[in-house]
């Protein structure tokens, strides 16, 4: 009966590994540099932190071990109650990890920062003088995910490319409400906002197919807004982009209105062509005709404002409800409870205008906004005189 008891616990083991055979160590064995350099860290703090936790965990079963009730020999001692020596020991060893914990996350904090262009390939290879690195502007939809390539001309829904050993310069922004861009075989994730440019620098380093996805909550079609990268090499890289022009159709103004409506599941899209400035336009909040652009109205507030001829603006400030058609449709903002947005719920000419400096209200470190740092078009009639 013994016997016929340990495997019967032997068997019970079982099911939690198979369990974790299941699952995706792509964090862990990642394909990319600076997924790589993340990963080193991961494991370094991990290893700081159990030089602690494991000599706890130790001591504390051999010290209920040792000072059972049962154990005789055990040297009881009633009137101990300090020691120097242990005393050093209990504090300058979790200070030691702490200081060394504090070093390495300074040092990767500045050196993995998205924004930083890349020093090299990997720990073995610099970048070349003559690399030019691949531009990719990344919009995120309500569900699913736009590719501006502005050096080939061409855009992409749902699917991605790049050549291996060639640095990536990604620029990132939102149609509607914020998501999160990840690739977790390239590098870590980096928020996608409405109005505001983030910026993530990074590389792969082998060939092959990734997965790569949402990782923030932004509505009904969430669990579905995923897409392919392909790491390739140039000559297949020269292909991929042939054929998105050979196979693929325009993106224009109209193209991409009705694009930016909410769907989920969107199949891989080519466009062979993709119209000058419209991730500008996207970026700046105004791809819809008659809406204001956010350097224009960043350009009157630095003037000191319009005054009263800025009442014009208001109908052109407003975004609340710029998906609304007629027909009611599966938007993020709707809760999971079924009560209508709020810009629903209103009486029309209501609603407080959307300013376009709202997104960046508070100031996020590191985010940039339209016109803090580019050119952009002349400022509205008024302040042109």
């Amino acid at each position: 009966m013994p016997a016929f008891l340990k495997f019967t616990r032997r068997l019970a083991v079982l099911p939690p590994l198979l369990l974790l055979a299941g699952c995706d160590m792509v964090v862990m064995a990642p394909s990319g540099d600076i997924a790589a350099q993340q990963r080193d860290l991961i494991v370094i703090s991990t290893i700081l932190m159990l030089l602690i936790i494991v000599p706890v965990i130790f001591l504390t079963l051999l010290f209920a071990w040792r000072y059972r009730r049962s154990n005789m020999d055990a040297t009881y001692d009633p009137e101990w109650h300090h020691s120097t020596a242990l005393e050093v020991v209990i504090w300058s060893a979790p200070l030691a990890i702490i200081i060394a914990l504090g070093a390495v996350t300074w040092i990767s904090t500045h050196k993995l920062d998205p924004y930083r262009p890349l020093d090299r390939l990997d720990i073995a290879r610099s970048i070349p003088a003559d690399t030019k690195p691949l531009t990719v502007e990344v919009v995120a939809l309500d569900w699913k995910w736009l590719f501006f390539y502005p050096d080939q001309g061409i855009a992409t829904v749902n699917e991605l490319a790049a050549p291996v050993d060639v640095p990536i310069d990604f620029k990132i922004t939102a149609s509607s409400v914020m998501n999160s861009f990840y690739i977790p075989a390239l590098a870590g994730q980096i928020y996608a906002m409405p109005g505001m440019q983030t910026r993530l620098h990074a590389v792969i380093n082998r060939p092959g197919e990734y997965e790569g996805f949402s990782a923030n909550y932004s509505g009904d079609g969430f669990s579905h807004m995923r897409f392919k990268f392909h790491g390739v090499d140039q000559q297949d890289f020269d292909a991929w982009v042939a054929r998105v022009k050979s196979q693929g159709t325009a993106l224009n103004r109209d193209a991409y209105l009705k694009l930016e409506k909410p769907s989920a599941r969107e199949p891989v899209r080519y466009f062979a062509t993709a119209e000058a400035g419209l991730y500008e336009a996207i970026l700046n909040m105004c791809a819809t005709p008659g809406k204001m652009c956010m350097h224009e109205m960043m350009h009157i507030d630095a003037m000191g404002g319009a005054g009263k001829e800025s009442a014009e603006n208001r109908e052109r400030l407003e975004y609340d409800s710029r998906h609304a058609t007629g027909e009611e449709a599966p938007a993020a903002t709707i809760q999971a409870a079924g009560a209508p947005a709020r810009s629903e719920e209103q009486p029309q000419g209501t609603n407080e205008p959307m300013q376009h400096d709202m997104p960046g209200m508070g100031g996020h470190e590191g985010h940039s906004m339209p016109g803090m740092h580019e050119g952009g078009d002349p400022a509205p009639a008024q302040l042109r005189n």
